[in-house]
């Protein structure tokens, strides 16, 4: 008898699994869904911004106009990391770009946010301003060390697209 019952519990245990992915599959069929959609969404920057604005020991920077179809897809400010600002983008080609920020010592900071990347010894001037030209194998960057702060324009993008953004980068402090 006791041996009757337990096969009884194993077959109804499949028969219920097998009726919860028919009825998942019904789901999965019936409800719409876009498989060409972009998986990548927007996010809405301007409160981590504000926070760090307050926040940051240096004058936080993050872009103010950009042509084109450009769409923010990470931020963080992290105080206990150097007061570090990150603010992730793709740019209209679908290139990854990022502004990164910190106090932290500009030679490792650099080195880490751009994924080893090196030092070219070239410079580039971006809206009146000089930026240093470092390259790697995944990430190029323009670095614009400071006396409080080191900030990096880095990602897949090329040159061009990581001088829009650099052209781009306001403070805040102006308004």
């Amino acid at each position: 008898m006791a041996g009757m019952r337990g096969r009884q519990t194993v077959r109804d245990m499949f028969l219920s699994m097998a009726v919860i992915g028919l009825v998942v599959a019904a789901i999965y069929m019936f409800i719409p869904h876009d498989d060409k959609g972009d998986p990548v969404r927007a996010v809405d920057y301007r409160v981590e911004l504000a926070t760090a604005r307050r926040a940051a020991p240096y004058p936080v920077v993050a872009p103010a106009e950009l042509a084109g179809e450009w769409k923010p897809t990470s931020v963080t400010y992290k105080r206990q990391s150097g007061d570090a600002w990150h603010l992730g983008f793709l740019d209209p080609d679908g290139e990854y770009v990022a502004v990164e920020q910190s106090t932290a010592p500009p030679k490792k900071y650099v080195h880490d946010v751009t994924q080893k990347a090196v030092d070219t010894g070239e410079t580039q001037r971006v809206a009146g301003e000089e930026w240093q030209r470092w390259e790697g194998p995944k990430y190029s960057a323009l670095v614009r060390p400071g006396d409080a702060v080191t900030t990096v324009v880095t990602g897949t993008a090329s040159y061009e697209r990581l001088a829009e953004m650099a052209a781009a980068l306001e403070t805040g402090d102006d308004g």
